[in-house]
């Protein structure tokens, strides 16, 4: 029984050891497998940070597919594909009133500069520049309108003026704006409501004018026309003669003599020689 003893400890021994290698063997495999094999998903792109390479390699950026990294080093992943967001704030316009905004708008970094990008700034880069600059630009651009010129044909030009002022601000931070949207506008319930009627007036006096214009346009036709039969009554009676009349009158009778009808025909029986048609 003592002999047998010793043999089992060692055997228990050696195999809690080799549990103990196995789990090691895992866990390492694990680490491995989460830090040294990686996939760069579609629309995406990443930058590598080498812990004792010199930091961050802002130069190489890393597309979509499988990479393998050294397990000491990290790939830094952005999402290059064009987001959007949106905005409500409250804004002043240039004679002071209360407009309240909603914007949409659709940014993404530029690719090749995601290395510079997280250096700079990182990875909350639309907290930290794209939206500051949106409501920057969108409260000093709407603060040289007056409200009503957000209902005209100025709107469309404030949205311009919008985007192109911020996208120079945020092209400077490797950040790209695709898009800048007015998508709506609130003006105190009284202004609102003076707009809208200014603007109803105004359709309602081009409609009065279009009316106007038409028909001016129908009597200037009519006067027109009847010009012209005019003239063309002036011209045919400068240049019918009593020798046309007669042989035209001549021509007419003779053709109705030749109807099927049954007549008497008497040639130079009527007014100026004109044949006469008796019927019987």
């Amino acid at each position: 029984m003592s002999t047998n003893r010793p043999q089992n400890i060692n055997a228990n021994a050696k195999f809690i050891r080799f549990i103990a290698l196995g789990f090691l063997a895992l866990m390492l495999f694990v680490i491995l497998t989460n830090t040294t094999f990686l996939t760069i998903d579609p629309g995406h792109k990443g930058v590598l940070f080498k812990r004792f390479g010199g930091g961050l390699d802002k130069e190489n950026v890393y597309g979509q597919g499988f990479h393998v990294v050294a397990p000491w080093n990290k790939m830094l992943i952005y999402d290059t594909r064009i987001q959007e967001n949106f905005e409500e704030m409250n804004v002043l316009s240039k004679n002071g009133l209360n407009i309240q905004v909603e914007l949409s708008y659709r940014y993404n970094p530029i690719s090749e500069k995601i290395g510079f990008l997280h250096d700079n700034i990182g990875t909350d880069y639309h907290d930290r520049i794209v939206m500051p600059e949106i409501r920057s630009a969108t409260r000093e651009v709407i603060g040289k309108y007056l409200p009503e010129e957000l209902y005209s044909e100025k709107r469309e030009a404030i949205q311009d003026e919008i985007f192109n002022q911020t996208k120079a601000a945020v092209l400077e931070k490797d950040i790209n704006l695709d898009a800048v949207l007015i998508r709506g506008v609130v003006l105190p319930a009284t202004l609102q409501a003076a707009i809208e009627r200014k603007l109803k007036e105004e359709q309602s006096s081009l409609e009065y004018e279009f009316r106007l214009e038409k028909e001016r346009k129908e009597a200037e036709r009519k006067i027109i026309e009847a010009q012209a039969k005019a003239d063309a009554n002036r011209i045919l009676s400068a240049s019918l003669t009593d020798k046309i009349l007669q042989d035209k009158g001549i021509e007419a009778t003779m053709e109705l003599a030749g109807s099927p009808n049954s007549k008497v025909v008497i040639v130079g029986g009527g007014d100026k020689g004109l044949p006469l048609i008796l019927n019987n």
